[in-house]
């Protein structure tokens, strides 16, 4: 049941159009990279997630947006925008950001790394022993695994994987056949490191890395025999990469998604990086061969895959350069190694990680399956990874009997292919495997063992704001909740209920629910803010999400600023809603913040006229949340609870003046400049609620 396509109803100045926005959320980014007060290998970490950031933008939006042109639309957004002035908007805005992040790369934090004794050396600065030992490596390593293509009738074009690197090389002189297409490509296998590091006995400085791309330029001619190179560039292609299957054709849901994964290294392409040294011959043949027009062009004034130096921190130890280590601490509840489930039953346990640990979920999953008491178990699994202790209990306690369901959502984006492998293990033990709702990506965060307890079954539950991923864990901000309260677990098992069988939706007592009731709980909840505020009462709103950009809960919100209701958004991505307009939203204030951990909480806090209300949830406010996914918003009951909650995911962060960016009411953001007291709310998290490594 999708919701049926909105007609623009909302003046299109109430909105800031969301790929816009989204690259305000890129230049923020950018800003922990260009802040001397991070370590210095944090700030080259958050240099190259700005590559990658860009990198998905470019396979998902960007390629949306081109697909609305090939088909016609003239349908504006709720901006006002049509998709060809878009993408000309994107187009403007990327080439300025990446002209700022080359700059900074090499005027500033290579500079810097230098200084340190991490070298990236430039091939025309290579020793006699350095240039001796990368060509040993060449011819070792490298030539061996390499297939260069030479462009002529017998030999189109070879197909270019998406995100891959390439090189473009210009040829003069005739081979051994008497052919001279003067050109060819050599594709560098994705096996190939793209960063070496060279032995210290041959260098200066502790660490000497140097690059792929580097070497091959250096000993390219080796492929070429008796030929002239007058040009080698580095090129690379990013493709259309969001996987379509047909609700109306499919049959089976996991090998349609097999087929898809298999050509999505070979979508439609939407961008070029180049070398700034390609010469606008070589450039011009590229962009014709992908079907791409100059503005698609992006040169870059050094390696074309930035993503590739995001492993370096890694290979280097200097932890005077990194973030100061922290081990998360268990909640008081569990700091007494109680038995697990009493520990639930005693209190519901909230977990605020990463300054808090995930462990507590591990620990009840290796519980349920070795605990002959425990008679089933269901899981929702939207991003897990490759290696996943939390599954690995799944299998286990399948092999043991027990009743283990998952719903497992095979098209949560970039993690399909592991997704899958989960799927293949799991229903290889017996275990039930489920793929949710068809036409809606099942995203809530849920967990329910069923035990037997004194003759009679009990349920208890997490609840949780990001993904049973430990991983992530470690570096995303988010809450979990164990509990046993027997309203919340009866709402719980409705909701399998309903992903794994038919039937028409129930009533929940306490959860809201996409795509039924979430949207139209929120809204009603602002506008219940803003009839207390018109009715003389004090009114107010604290909400903290990803994304803030469904149109109708933001006229709801600024109903409620015009009403009188003050209004806290803390908005870490896109926000479509402008800030402090005078007359139509005086009274909202929104933020973002970035730091070292990756902002992912979302809760939701209305005043109620003293009684407080808080929900936790998966779910951002927007379309694809409220009306495509099956999400979750669930309460906090227990006042103790939800007093932290309010302090700890609210109030720290609302007290950020470092932190913190002021969003402007023409989509721009303001640093905030500490005054007094320096206030980062994570690093106050981390002091109060983790402890030093």
């Amino acid at each position: 049941m999708h919701r049926p396509a909105r007609q623009q109803q909302f003046p299109t100045d109430h909105f800031i159009n969301r790929e816009l926005s989204l690259l305000q959320f890129q230049r923020r980014v950018l800003a922990q990279a260009a802040d001397k007060t991070v370590p210095l290998l944090e700030r080259l970490r958050f240099l190259c997630i700005v590559s990658s950031n860009l990198d998905e933008f470019f396979e998902i939006r960007v390629s949306g947006i081109k697909e609305q042109i090939r088909l016609g639309s003239r349908t504006p957004g709720s901006d006002g925008l049509l998709p060809n002035e878009l993408l000309d908007r994107v187009s403007q805005e990327v080439h300025a950001l990446i002209a700022e992040q080359y700059a900074l790369l090499n005027d500033d934090i290579l500079p810097a790394l230098e200084a340190q004794g991490i070298v990236f050396l430039r091939r025309s600065l290579w020793s006699e022993a350095q240039g001796a030992w990368v060509r040993d490596y060449f011819m070792r390593e490298v030539m061996p695994v390499l297939t260069p293509i030479g462009l002529d009738q017998a030999h189109p074009f070879p197909r270019v994987l998406n995100k891959s690197l390439n090189f473009a090389v210009e040829l003069e002189g005739l081979d051994a056949f008497g052919r001279d297409s003067g050109a060819a490509i050599v594709q560098a296998p994705r096996a190939l490191p793209r960063v070496i590091r060279l032995p210290s006995e041959i260098c200066e400085h502790e660490y000497s890395f140097v690059f792929l791309s580097s070497v091959l330029h250096r000993h390219v001619g080796e492929l070429f025999s008796g030929m002239h190179v007058n040009g080698c560039y580095q090129f690379r292609v990013t493709r259309n990469s969001d996987l379509f299957v047909d609700e109306e054709e499919v049959k089976d849901l996991r090998a349609s998604l097999k087929g898809e994964l298999q050509q999505r290294h070979f979508g439609d392409a939407v961008r070029l990086e180049v070398a700034d040294n390609c010469s606008e011959e070589m450039a011009a043949f590229l962009l014709q061969h992908f079907r791409l027009t100059p503005k698609e062009l992006y040169r870059t004034p050094g390696i074309v895959n930035l993503v590739r130096l995001m492993q370096v921190p890694d290979w280097v130890n200097r932890p005077d350069l990194n973030y100061p280590p922290f081990l998360p601490r268990l909640p008081k509840a569990l700091e007494q190694r109680v038995e697990i489930f009493d520990a639930i039953r005693r209190q519901d346990i909230l977990l605020h990680h990463p300054f808090q640990s995930f462990s507590p979920v591990i620990e009840l999953l290796r519980a349920a399956a070795d605990d002959p008491q425990v008679l089933a178990i269901k899981m929702t699994v939207y991003r897990t990874g490759t290696d996943s202790v939390l599954m690995d209990h799944l299998v286990r306690a399948a092999q043991k009997g027990k009743e283990v369901t998952v719903v497992l959502e095979l098209r949560a984006r970039f993690d399909e292919e592991a997704n899958i492998t989960w799927a293949n293990k799991l229903e290889e033990v017996g275990a039930h495997v489920v793929y949710g709702v068809f036409g809606y990506k099942t995203h809530a965060k849920l967990l329910m063992l069923v035990r037997r307890e004194d003759g009679a079954l009990r349920r208890y539950v997490h609840l949780g704001t990001g993904n049973y991923h430990p991983r992530t864990t470690r570096f995303y901000t988010d809450f979990g909740l164990l509990t046993c309260n027997e309203e919340i677990g009866q709402d719980v098992a409705e909701v399998f209920k309903q992903l794994t069988g038919l039937g028409q939706a129930s009533t929940l007592k306490h959860l809201w629910q996409a795509p039924f009731s979430l949207q139209r709980n929120v809204v009603e909840a602002i506008k219940a803010e803003a009839e207390i505020a018109r009715q003389g009462g004090r009114a107010q709103i604290m909400a903290k999400m990803n994304a803030l950009l469904e149109p109708e809960t933001i006229e709801a919100l600024y109903a409620a600023s015009q009403a009188g209701v003050e209004v806290d958004l803390i908005v870490r991505g896109p926000c479509a809603l402008r800030p402090g307009v005078a007359g139509l939203s005086d009274n909202i204030r929104v933020r973002s913040i970035v730091g070292r951990f990756l902002e992912h909480h979302r809760i939701f806090y209305f005043r109620a006229g003293g009684e407080d209300k808080v929900y936790l949830s998966s779910a951002d406010w927007m379309d694809r949340n409220f009306f495509g996914r099956i999400e979750i918003a669930f309460p906090v009951l227990d006042p103790r609870l939800k007093r932290r909650v309010i302090k700890e995911g609210l109030r720290a962060y609302l007290g950020d003046n470092c932190q913190a960016w002021e969003m402007l009411e023409d989509g721009r953001y303001r640093h905030k400049t500490p005054r007094g007291v320096h206030r980062a709310a994570q690093t106050i998290l981390l002091a109060e609620l983790a402890k030093g490594d």
